[in-house]
């Protein structure tokens, strides 16, 4: 079974394939881009043992030589010095500027490998081979590269979009539960943020789907990834509508910055967190019925997902802290933060004129509930 969306993006456009069995073919899907059947592949030591042979095996299929470098797993690894690591070897290695780069893994990978093509050479093509829930269905997609500084997260970065997303649902199979539902937080923002047809059809699928449906699951991808196309297609360099993207991340970011990108939240964890504050958030300014936070949070539960800030182990700043922090989003603008508020389910907008002394008081509840 195979499905494919367009990311409309004139002479830059490009295909995301979703289906099983897409490792295999690898090759046969790379090989057009090629000038030389030579391939850097970018990935990290957890993914490696895992399905590395299974992709180097599709490339050869096809002829193709393929040179990888493995990274530490973990969003730690979306740093200078890995980046720095990465360039240094895509150099040592002599990959041109007409090759092709590889990033096989999950977001972390995606947006290191492809923010070293964006610099390398002043930009190389890649491929975009995602091997999570969470990438497959987001950060894969769109362009967005970036490492993490101690200032905020993805503040460094640029937009470079691939040449092609192969999304082998295949590979979900090997996803531990925890790191299945970071990436089902990234799901459902979708339909929060714009389609409730989609979000009614969670409710009633997504629990087959993470049981291993895999028609429910391609069709999860697909649908996910259509909205992201249709989004990114609009604004590309989120000027405008692509920053409903974010619907969640504002809140979610602080919290990944406050964890020091750990272990103890995960970026679709801080995801889910993020929307469920942006929902409550939303109904105490009026914007929304009490309905739409009590379902989102019902859904959550109901999955097995983190939406509450008593899930995440050990400390947290307090509420100034965390608005501090969300200080350092990158949808501030003359030190305004820019919220995804929702007016209902599937009815996200962006505003900046929010009182924060409602999300001072939404957070500070969170916390002491703790």
């Amino acid at each position: 079974m195979r499905e494919q969306v367009v990311v409309d993006l004139g002479h830059r456009s490009y295909n995301i394939e979703i289906g099983t069995g897409l490792l295999a073919e690898s090759g046969a899907y790379v090989a057009p881009f090629l000038r030389r059947n030579k391939v850097a592949v970018i990935t990290d030591e957890t993914v490696a043992s895992k399905h590395l042979p299974a992709l180097l095996s599709g490339l050869e299929t096809a002829g193709i030589e393929a040179v990888t470098l493995q990274l530490p797993a973990g969003e730690a690894t979306k740093s200078w010095d890995q980046l720095q690591r990465t360039v240094e070897w895509l150099l040592s290695e002599k990959i041109e500027r007409d090759d092709i780069l590889i990033a096989f893994g999950g977001g972390v990978i995606g947006d290191l490998a492809g923010f070293a093509a964006a610099i390398v050479r002043r930009g190389i093509r890649f491929v975009q081979m995602p091997t999570t829930l969470l990438a497959q269905v987001d950060s894969s997609v769109g362009g967005k590269t970036g490492i993490n500084s101690p200032h905020g997260k993805n503040l460094v970065g640029a937009f470079y979009q691939p040449q092609l997303v192969l999304a082998d649902v295949s590979l979900l199979d090997t996803l531990e539960k925890r790191d299945y539902l970071a990436g089902y937080g990234e799901v459902a923002k979708y339909g929060l943020l714009g389609d409730a047809d989609f979000w009614d059809w969670l409710e009633e699928n997504a629990a087959a789907a993470a049981a291993g449906d895999v028609a429910k699951r391609i069709y999860a991808v697909k649908r996910s990834c259509e909205m992201k196309a249709e989004i990114v297609a609009r604004d590309e360099q989120e000027r405008g509508d692509r920053a409903l993207l974010n619907l969640g991340h504002t809140f979610g970011h602080a919290l990944e910055a406050a964890t020091g990108y750990s272990d103890r939240l995960l970026h679709g964890e801080g995801v889910s967190i993020g929307c469920a504050l942006a929902y409550e958030v939303s109904q105490r300014l009026g914007f929304c019925s009490q309905e739409a936070p009590s379902r989102v949070r019902a859904h959550f539960k109901a999955m097995g997902m983190k939406c509450d800030l008593s899930e995440i182990d050990g400390p947290l700043p307090d509420a100034e802290g965390l608005i501090d922090l969300m200080g350092q989003d990158k949808k501030v603008s003359d030190g305004v933060i820019g919220f995804i508020m929702a007016r209902g389910l599937g009815e996200a907008f962006v505003t900046r004129d929010v009182d924060l002394t409602v999300v001072k008081s939404v957070l500070s509840e969170a916390l002491a509930a703790r």
